[in-house]
């Protein structure tokens, strides 16, 4: 499995997410300083990838919040350790984080 092409905005994504149990967009926003259009492209390729999962909240909470439901990230298992190992690097060249890993390759 290859991961996602390592920038400052993906690292920037992923140690937001490694700071916190889960996070919502504005959430990593308020975190990292980068916008949304940034934010939510990268976070659709760390799902695609599997080093994110996502789920939504229970509407009813937003609802008696007086907002719309929120889409929660968090890091996989397999996600956290790689995120933790590519972000370590620092910025990586152009390519996959993913094949530098041992055991990347599946």
């Amino acid at each position: 499995m290859t991961g996602p092409r390592m920038t400052p905005q993906t690292a920037a994504v992923l140690g937001a997410l490694l700071d916190r149990e889960r996070a919502w967009g504005f959430e990593i926003g308020r975190a990292t300083g980068l916008k949304a259009g940034t934010i939510y492209p990268i976070l659709a390729r760390l799902v695609a990838a599997g080093w994110v999962e996502d789920v939504w909240e229970d509407p009813e909470v937003g609802r008696a919040e007086g907002r719309p439901p929120r889409r929660y990230y968090r890091l996989t298992t397999t996600g956290r350790a790689r995120a933790v190992h590519a972000t370590a690097a620092g910025p990586a060249a152009p390519g996959a984080v993913g094949d530098a890993l041992p055991g990347a390759s599946s």
